[in-house]
Formats: structure tokens, sequence, C-alpha cells
């Protein structure tokens, strides 16, 4: 440091900068040095508890209804997530919308309804409710047409992950792929009847696809997807993973049956239950957002079975071995 370069400490809220006041040049305009003890954890807006309402597809023109919470988070660009934007697509009776997104993945659930998706690069996808079809990088947009009344589908793309790195997709990750209901129900169906099915902590199949088979065994590289059941009368223990859920309910019987809801927090009780939760009802067509690192909990009160399809950006945990999922235990 020359004789005219000095130093000086400019609070930026809880952090503490270092600030060369003399000499810079040009280079070093935008170089900022914090004090490491103040600034290793920085603080930044949380992930909120939030939920997309199922009225919001159930009435209306057709259009596109976006999950936005960039707001809450401080973002500087829209998503549902830091990694995922989550959407509504809402499509009358013989009419078609076009979707388009700088992404490496897009996953497309189908609420209610049926139709078919057309892009130039991936052909026509004819689909039904409960059907689930994801696609890599497309350059030009998809059409999605309705062929029966009040089309819903849930649609999650990993956009907000490319405009974060300031990148525009430019390859194709993985094939189009297809997931029928009928094809993952015959798989829950299989699955509960093996032995032990009863101890575990979640009923459900992970989707997968054959470029993550050898790898995250994931939904795509970044995204990740459980069709899960839960029994009547039945409550899944607590587990936490460091992604954000981005939770559909499929199926939840009716409010006049009882409760179906998901408990959520930060920490547990001495029983392995979460502590002081927050209580996230069930509604058929509807998502709620689990923010990352928190325990929850899923419990059905009725005689009915209970469906949810959760979608994560844990493909891209899971690749880069930071998911820590963990799994609360039963207290002795």
């Amino acid at each position: 440091m020359s004789q005219t370069e000095t130093l000086t400490v400019v609070e930026e809220g809880t952090a503490k900068r270092l600030k060369l006041s003399d000499g810079r040049s040009k280079l070093e305009e935008d170089a900022r040095i914090f004090e490491y003890t103040s600034a290793a954890n920085p603080k930044m807006e949380p992930v909120p508890v939030m939920v997309h309402p199922a009225s919001l597809h159930e009435n209306g023109p057709t259009r596109i209804i976006p999950f936005d919470l960039s707001a809450q988070m401080g973002l500087k660009y829209p998503g549902t997530s830091p990694n995922l934007m989550a959407s509504f697509i809402r499509i009358l009776h013989g009419e078609s919308i076009n979707t388009g997104a700088n992404a490496t993945s897009q996953a497309f659930y189908v609420i209610r309804g049926s139709g078919s998706s057309t892009s130039a690069e991936h052909g026509t996808i004819t689909w039904k409710e409960g059907d689930l079809f994801v696609l890599p990088m497309t350059k030009e947009e998809i059409s999605h047409t309705a062929t029966s009344e009040n089309v819903a589908i849930y649609w999650v793309t990993d956009e907000p992950l490319l405009s974060y790195l300031g990148v525009e997709a430019n390859k194709k990750k993985f094939q189009a792929t297809l997931f029928s209901k009928e094809r993952m129900l015959a798989e829950v169906e299989r699955i509960s009847h093996e032995p032990g099915a009863q101890h575990r902590n979640r009923m459900g199949i992970l989707l997968g696809n054959k470029i993550t088979e050898d790898t995250t065994m994931t939904l795509t590289h970044t995204l990740w997807s459980l069709l899960n059941v839960l029994p009547p009368r039945d409550a899944q223990r607590p587990h936490r993973h460091n992604s954000v859920a981005l939770d559909l309910c499929v199926f939840a019987p009716p409010e006049t049956e009882g409760g179906v809801y998901t408990l959520m927090g930060p920490e547990l009780d001495e029983d392995g239950w979460v502590k002081n939760p927050i209580r996230c009802e069930w509604r058929t067509g509807a998502v709620f957002v689990t923010p990352p690192g928190w325990w929850h909990s899923h419990h059905n009160e009725t005689g009915t079975p209970a469906w949810v399809l959760p979608m994560q950006d844990a493909g891209l945990y899971t690749y880069q071995r930071t998911l820590d999922i963990r799994f609360s235990t039963e207290k002795k």
C-alpha cells in the first residue's frame, strides 16, 4: 500500500467493508473486501411459506398463472424459489396457449383435462389428467391445446437458475420423456406390497430419467419429483433437505371428511416431530412452498388416501452432494 492509500471501515448492514480510499484504478472500483466473521453468513431474504391456490386455475380465460415470489425473496428475476419457477396453465376447451422458457428442464403435470403439446423440436405429446412429461432445452415456443373442458397444468422450469447465472440454455441434456398416470400408479401399487413398506418414511416413487440413472436418479439433471401417497389415518414422520420443495396437492379428500395437512418448521421437538410448526392444508390442485432445511411431516386424518407431487431443484443438489436429506425417527 502506498503512502497515499488508506483503508477505512464502511458499515453495510451487518457486514463491515474495508474501503481503499485513494489510488484506485478503474479495475478496482467494483472490488469489495469484507471482514470475514461479519460477512461469512450474509443476511438474505428467506424462502417464504406460501400457497398458490387451486382457485387460480379453476376459473377465467386461457392464461399462464405464475407463482412469482421474487419480491418476497429479493430476486432480480421471476421465481418461486431461487432456482425454480412454478406456474399454472389454464386452457379452455378448443383453445391453445404458447409457453417458452430459457431453461434446461421443463416439467408439465396435468392437473385436469386432456390435450396435446406441440413444438418443432419435440413433435406432439398427447396427455391426459395425471400424466407428467419433461422437456429439455427448447428454443421454440411450445403450443398447448385443450381437447377437454377447463384444462389445468402444473408447469415448473429451472429458468431462474439460468437467470442468476446469466446464461442461455444451448444444449439438450435429455430427451422429451412422458410418465403416464397408469404407469406411475401401477408402480406405487407394486411397492406398497413390498415387505416393510408400512415402515417407510414416504410411500411413493421417485421419477427418474435415462440420463440420470447412473448418477442422481432424478427427473432431470436439475429437477427432482416424487409421487407420494399418504394413506388414510396416517402420519409420515418429518424429514428435511436443502432443496426447496414446490408441493402440488394432486388429491385431498373434501374438507368435510377431516384434515390432510403438512406441518413444517426449522426444528424438531423431543419426540422427533416438528416443533411449533406452520400448518399447510392440502387442497386438490393447490401448490405450497416448503423452505430449504425445514423439517416437514404429512398427516391424513381422513379415511381416503391423499396424493402429493413435489417438484424440487434436488437434481442439482444431489449432483453437488449437498442435498443432505435427513429423516426423523421415533424416540424410544
